[in-house]
């Protein structure tokens, strides 16, 4: 659950709106047909991100906790809820690109209309709920990641590749061979803290016994990508796990989501448009089981959740090039621990002992969720700053590779 912290309401609202007005940053460049756009059921428009948000703070804080509050439309909580049970029917999530009414400039004016009256009632609203409105800050950044992965999923549907913005220059050279650093192990405590904010699924912290590992100076890189493919990568049952050999061969999948071979060139789209391979720079959209593959290629294997988080204790969250004002959403460099792409690990994304979800709807946030994924340590280039920390657990399915995903190596050592 959000913790507030007793921080005055003054500075909530300054993070409330700050965040707000990143998200209506992100979606200026669009008209009205881009954030319509679904490319498939794992992602969702444009449009629906900018309107769930404000669901979300509407229904929790709004409706809930200010007297006399009227809902914006009565009919749109069924179109813009996303899995919470406990708040009735909802439109299917695969369909979510059928809703080409309201339109943006209607949502945006309903963006406005939660705004007004989220600022208006605060300095009212008691402690318990000016926690709920820290959750559904963190909730907000979590969908600005969302919004940029799924934008560069429905651009690259038109066989033009057009882009969302520019990005830097293209990097040239490889990446510094990759080296390794020693961790003794031990008992070791990971989870949150307890100090500032933390999603449930973080809590309690906990002790772990590690043994002692090596994890890799760097992530794996485009180049490095590169050679796993040239020496059969793709076409090497023996490297892959069952459901992802079946994966592959189901899917006739050859390269990392966005590669595509032209004259004997491979080129990768991005947010900046359609780029080389760049050799020293991250790779990114791939998917648990190809991670997997990759590190039993290198000889070496995933590093465990509690691996992550135990070498990246002393390490800065804000360090890595994730999503500001400027708008960096490319991966810029291979050596952090934050930044760049979330990085798979070999752990299942499981309940810690003691794990408790939060009371209410709320609580459907990331309990229900703690079968058949795996933990995802880190931060991307399309993470906001300040939504980093080295207790955050972020999970998918392992099929799934939209968003910013890449890896690290670890081994025994």
């Amino acid at each position: 659950m959000a913790r507030a912290d007793d921080q005055p309401s003054s500075d909530l609202r300054d993070r409330y709106l700050s965040t707000r007005h990143l998200t209506d940053a992100l979606a200026r460049p669009l008209s009205d047909a881009d954030a319509v756009i679904q490319p498939h059921e794992d992602a969702s428009p444009a449009k629906w991100h900018l309107a769930h948000t404000s669901w979300f703070f509407e229904t929790f804080i709004l409706r809930d906790h200010v007297a006399d509050y009227r809902l914006h439309d009565e009919r749109w909580p069924f179109l813009f809820n996303s899995y919470y049970e406990g708040e009735g029917e909802r439109h299917a999530r695969a369909r979510r690109g059928m809703i080409s009414r309201p339109s943006l400039d209607e949502v945006r004016a309903y963006r406005a209309h939660v705004d007004d009256a989220l600022v208006e009632a605060l300095p009212q609203l008691g402690e318990d709920v000016r926690a709920l409105i820290a959750l559904g800050i963190e909730h907000e950044q979590q969908h600005q990641e969302l919004f940029l992965t799924d934008i560069l999923a429905a651009l690259h549907e038109n066989p033009l590749d057009p882009a969302y913005g520019e990005g830097p220059p293209v990097a040239t050279g490889e990446a510094a061979p990759m080296g390794w650093t020693r961790h003794e192990g031990g008992t070791v405590e990971i989870g949150h803290s307890g100090k500032g904010f933390s999603f449930d699924c973080e809590r309690p912290r906990h002790a772990r016994l590690v043994a002692p590992f090596e994890l890799a100076d760097r992530l794996v890189t485009q180049g490095d990508w590169a050679r796993f493919m040239l020496d059969g990568g793709y076409s090497t049952p023996s490297l892959w796990l069952s459901d992802g050999w079946a994966w592959v061969t189901e899917n006739g999948i050859e390269a990392p989501l966005y590669w595509r071979r032209d004259d004997g060139e491979w080129s990768r789209f991005t947010l900046a448009g359609r780029r080389p391979i760049e050799p020293s720079l991250p790779v990114t959209h791939v998917s648990y089981y190809e991670a997997e593959a990759y590190a039993r290629w290198a000889g070496a294997r995933l590093p465990r959740e509690e691996e992550w988080e135990m070498a990246a204790s002393n390490a800065d969250p804000a360090a890595g090039h994730q999503l500001d004002e400027a708008g960096a959403v490319m991966p810029l460099g291979a050596g952090t621990m934050f930044g760049d792409c979330w990085q798979w690990t070999g752990s299942a994304y499981l309940p810690y002992p003691g794990f408790t979800p939060e009371e209410g709807t709320v609580g459907e946030y990331n309990g229900k969720f703690m079968c058949g994924q795996f933990v995802l340590k880190g931060a991307s280039c399309a993470t906001p700053r300040g939504h980093s920390r080295a207790s955050y657990r972020n999970f998918f399915y392992p099929a799934q590779r939209w968003q910013f995903t890449g890896v690290r190596l670890a081994r025994d050592a």
